[in-house]
């Protein structure tokens, strides 16, 4: 196994569960992972701090008032990086349980059954390659240490006066949550026409509503075209169309995406196939054209999500054992987890229309749920999309508080094949935000009795 992220120790310990002798390669002195020691984990515990601040600011409206909150960096930094080594630890219990070898170095593939780890030589039968991926780095950036990435700015070194975000997707946007809520003043600055390229429009509208409210501005269609450091701070211009603009921001976070690990392995040098970009192709069992090679994760193909990889390494396992399986997921959820959070999973409105398919559309706004309105979310609306003739469940996309939970009743019905009408008939606890997803689906259905009438009905 070559990489110790969510997709390398899911293979790992899948592969050890079914008696397969395993050794565990990994660059890092702990296990996890991009996703566990500097991505998905440590920024969801500082976003749920963020969300406190937030919604102690947003009490106020309900007629609690808190005083001025007063954080301590340090300590809110060590319970992050407590989380991260609590669960780091467990990892290595585990795999130390299952009797899975463990060796630390850089490692490159030198034969088509050896691989060289710092000097060392491991053998195996079958190779799994999880080796993720990293932050892209925009061209011609000055070496300055307030130029940051995703890594950068989960250690928390300081909170910025004026914060720029390169890049409007979810990693920059959360990372924007984060800093808003601490104090800083936030500029976004994105290319694409939209936040959160990808998620429909009407989904992103609440997040961008609420954030341009918040934020000192935000860029879209917008081209960065210098980065200069001064004495002042850091001085960025950008242009959309013919206007120029820019700024001096104390810190500047670049979250442009993420680029594959496939390439400087060694796997081309033994007839697998990397790609110009760094992907490395492969079939629905994980396997690459050299049948004794798998591949897993984010250096597989988008998305490229810690979820995904884990569903990939243990079918990547399952097959090296023996069994017929493979990976054949109708839908893979995808998460922002702003504030609100915004999810989707399945096919998307953007999708359904440049493919030319026609869908039907449920949507119910959480303005009309009791739970919603009592907790805040008004703004919300949880969305599915239906195959018209067989009225399956073809997609869903939800904003508003816990969304990416919710994502997950529409994800199992997708996956089920199951029908809108599956969904609606089922009874939902109410008041909940759940009951949205059945009240979506009785919207696409003509059943829906919690919101107004179409059209009056003829006597």
């Amino acid at each position: 196994m070559l990489g110790s992220g969510v997709g390398g120790y899911t293979a790992a310990f899948r592969a050890a569960d079914l008696g397969l002798d395993v050794v565990l390669v990994t660059r890092d002195e702990r296990l996890g992972g991009v996703c566990l020691n500097v991505g998905c984990i440590p920024s969801k515990a500082l976003l749920h701090a963020a969300k406190v601040l937030t919604d102690a600011q947003g009490a106020a409206e309900h007629g609690i008032a808190f005083g001025e909150p007063e954080v301590d960096l340090d300590a809110l930094r060590g319970w992050k990086d407590g989380i991260v080594e609590r669960l780091t630890g467990g990892l290595a219990q585990m795999a130390k349980a299952r009797e899975v070898r463990v060796v630390t170095g850089e490692a490159r593939v030198t034969e088509e059954h050896a691989l060289d780890v710092g000097g060392t030589e491991v053998t195996f039968d079958h190779l799994i390659v999880a080796t993720g991926s990293r932050p892209i780095a925009l061209p011609d950036l000055p070496d300055d240490e307030r130029i940051i990435d995703s890594t950068g700015a989960l250690e928390l070194a300081d909170v910025p006066e004026r914060l720029l975000v390169i890049g409007g997707g979810i990693i920059g946007l959360e990372m924007a949550t984060v800093y808003d809520a601490l104090g800083a003043a936030v500029t976004v600055v994105e290319m694409a026409d939209q936040l959160i390229p990808g998620a429909d429009k009407d989904l992103v509208k609440p997040l961008q509503k609420r954030i341009e409210e918040r934020y000192d501005a935000i860029h879209l269609s917008t081209r960065v075209t210098s980065v200069e450091a001064g004495e002042d701070g850091v001085a960025v211009r950008w242009e959309r169309g013919d206007a120029e603009d820019g700024g001096t921001f104390d810190r500047v976070l670049v979250a442009v995406g993420r680029a594959p690990n496939g390439r400087g392995l060694g796997l081309e040098e033994i007839g697998v196939e990397v790609d110009e970009r760094g992907f490395v192709p492969v079939d629905d069992q994980l396997r690459t054209k050299v049948p004794h090679v798998f591949a897993i994760g984010d250096v597989v193909g988008q998305p490229m999500l810690a979820h995904k990889a884990a569903h990939e390494g243990k079918v990547a396992a399952e097959v090296i054992a023996g069994e017929d399986v493979a990976f054949d997921a109708r839908g893979i959820p995808s998460v922002a987890y702003t504030d609100p959070e915004v999810a989707w999973v399945g096919l998307t409105e953007t999708q359904a229309k440049a493919e030319g398919r026609t869908v039907e559309v449920g949507l119910f706004p959480w303005s009309a749920s009791g739970r919603a309105l009592s907790t805040g979310s008004p703004s919300g609306r949880t969305k599915l999309l239906v195959d018209p003739a067989s009225r399956r469940v073809l997609g869903a996309g939800i904003v508003g508080a816990n969304a990416g939970e919710l994502i997950a009743e529409p994800g199992f019905a997708l996956e089920m094949g199951a029908e809108a009408g599956d969904l609606g008939l089922t009874v939902h606890a109410h008041p909940t935000l759940s009951e949205t997803v059945a009240f979506a689906a009785e919207v696409a259905e003509g059943t829906i009795t919690d919101l107004p009438p179409k059209r009056k009905r003829r006597r």
